[in-house]
């Protein structure tokens, strides 16, 4: 037991020195540095030092871009009938409380934020995916994972993958990668007034058929105001849904993937999980899922969850 600490104790350290070397993604060009600056210091109210460890630009390179861009810091109002709003989750600040050991150097491509539609609400950080499982001759192994913590199949092969970022659609948000094994995954996230509709997808390019694909999707609560209390105690999980709430149980935040596999909290985060499994894969062969998020503001939470499951959201 004593070995197998140490040992994850210097993969932490490794990955840390890891993280340092890669010291942000700096925006290239003003049109991606406005949309970034807008989305830490507006959106997100990022610190400048956070915003400096998001993209390597120092202090005074970000107050003179602030000036030369225009950039209005007046926090934003959200309009009554406007979607809820989605962005890529801009790193820079974990979205863990604690657990940091679980998640060195999270990767922003499979991240965004869910602002929350009330006043100073905050956001929670929606990871989908964070892992990919599949089942090998040799046992449960990782196919990709947005952090470094259990080493995946790429890590054992010491082949490293290429940051992605979001791409933005006519309703949305949308990421697809490519992996070295051909196999190929991607996430749509589609805000509406009431709630964001996810898909996943995943696409086998190799000659074997794909089995276990066991997805974790998180819904990490440290920014959502009200709701990132390290318990369990004001999280209700019925598959397959899983939804938290405040103090007084006035709000809610819910989410749900479907085929669902385990419904499950994780307090130290805290985060939601509601994960799925995609169906085995046959060769050239394309798999999906089906994701909800949304919020809640009242008193009879089963009715609403009975209100969702009753709406046609799991792509049939």
């Amino acid at each position: 037991m004593f070995a197998i600490r140490i040992a994850s104790v210097v993969l932490f350290l490794a990955s840390l020195a890891a993280a340092d070397e890669q010291a942000g993604r700096r925006p290239g060009s003003d049109k991606e540095l406005k949309f970034w600056l807008d989305n830490m210091l507006v959106q997100h109210r990022f610190a400048i030092s956070e915003v400096t460890a998001a993209t390597g630009l120092t202090a005074d390179e970000i107050g003179a871009a602030t000036r030369r861009l225009q950039i209005d810091l007046t926090p934003p109002v959200r309009g009554q009938d406007a979607p809820l709003l989605v962005l890529p989750y801009p790193g820079g600040r974990h979205p863990r409380i604690s657990f940091l050991e679980g998640a060195v150097n999270p990767q922003r491509e499979t991240k965004v934020s869910v602002f929350a539609p009330w006043k100073q609400g905050g956001y929670a950080v929606v990871d989908v995916p964070e892992a990919i499982w599949h089942e090998t001759s040799a046992g449960r192994e990782l196919l990709y994972l947005a952090h470094t913590h259990v080493p995946t199949i790429w890590d054992k092969e010491k082949v490293k993958l290429q940051p992605l970022e979001w791409q933005q659609t006519d309703d949305g948000w949308q990421v697809e990668r490519k992996l070295p094994n051909a196999v190929v995954f991607g996430t749509r996230v589609r805000p509406t007034k009431s709630e964001v509709r996810m898909e996943m997808w995943l696409t086998n390019g190799t000659k074997e058929t794909l089995k276990g694909l066991v997805v974790q999707n998180c819904v990490m609560l440290k920014g959502l105001v009200g709701f990132e209390q390290q318990t369990n105690d004001n999280k209700l999980i019925t598959k397959p849904f899983v939804a938290c709430h405040n103090a007084d149980k006035s709000r809610w935040i819910i989410t749900a993937w479907e085929p669902c596999h385990r419904p499950w909290a994780n307090p130290p985060c805290p985060c939601l999980h509601s994960d799925p499994k995609f169906p085995d894969c046959e060769p050239e062969n394309t798999v999906r899922l089906s994701g909800w998020l949304s919020f809640y503001e009242g008193k009879d939470i089963g009715a609403e969850l009975k209100r969702i499951d009753g709406l046609d959201w799991r792509g049939k």
